[in-house]
């Protein structure tokens, strides 16, 4: 057991130390994304939402199809893979790297490469399930995708694409201040009380 653990340890060190070697050159940009993502400034989620509301009114504005938006996406990708790299330092300042952003742009590789495994686990979980229980999967995946489906019949698509982003944005800062546990713990907390009360009437 204590072999595997270390094992694992072991594998995680080296994944996370390769992928902040791939990351050198987003390093900085990094770390002001991860400020504006857990809310250091009481501005920032605001600022989110501005921005982000601001992009989609632009592509509600422009409309454009599928293929020109995916294009435009990419081309931005590839834009930005190559200035930044060029950029960064000399907007930021290399020579401003410090112990505690090194230590902080180690933690964000961390947090990526645990956030991979576990999307890999899930994947890996699903085909498991698939193999040990097909009917439950089947329905499982028939009765999601179901739903999904008429979500998005109900629901514009661009304005649920909208929802979802801004969602995903503001979720590193509505953990950071305890927000979703809070809320999480009142409803447990209902939960709770209405099991208590059909408890008592059932006596």
């Amino acid at each position: 057991m204590a072999e595997g653990d270390n094992r694992s340890t072991n594998l995680l060190a080296a994944e996370t130390a390769s992928l902040e070697e791939q990351l050198q050159g987003w390093g900085e940009v990094m770390l002001m994304a991860d400020k504006v993502l857990r809310w250091e400034r009481a501005w920032f989620p605001p600022a989110i939402m501005g921005v982000v509301s601001l992009v989609f009114l632009i592509i509600y504005y422009l409309d454009p199809s599928v293929l020109s938006g995916v294009s435009c996406f990419v081309m931005f990708l590839c834009l930005a893979d190559y200035l930044v790299p060029i950029l960064a330092p000399r907007i930021f300042g290399s020579n401003k790297w410090t112990t505690e952003q090194q230590q902080r742009f180690h933690e964000i590789c961390s947090n990526l490469v645990k956030t991979r495994r576990r999307a890999v686990g899930w994947w890996k979980r699903l085909f498991t399930l698939k193999e040990e229980k097909p009917k439950m999967y089947f329905m499982t995946m028939i009765v999601s995708l179901a739903a999904v489906a008429w979500v998005g019949q109900q629901v514009h698509n661009l304005l649920l694409t909208y929802l979802i982003v801004t969602f995903v944005l503001l979720l590193p800062g509505l953990n950071q201040h305890g927000i979703i546990s809070k809320y999480i713990g009142m409803a447990k907390r209902e939960i709770n009380k209405l099991l208590k009360q059909k408890e008592k009437k059932n006596e």
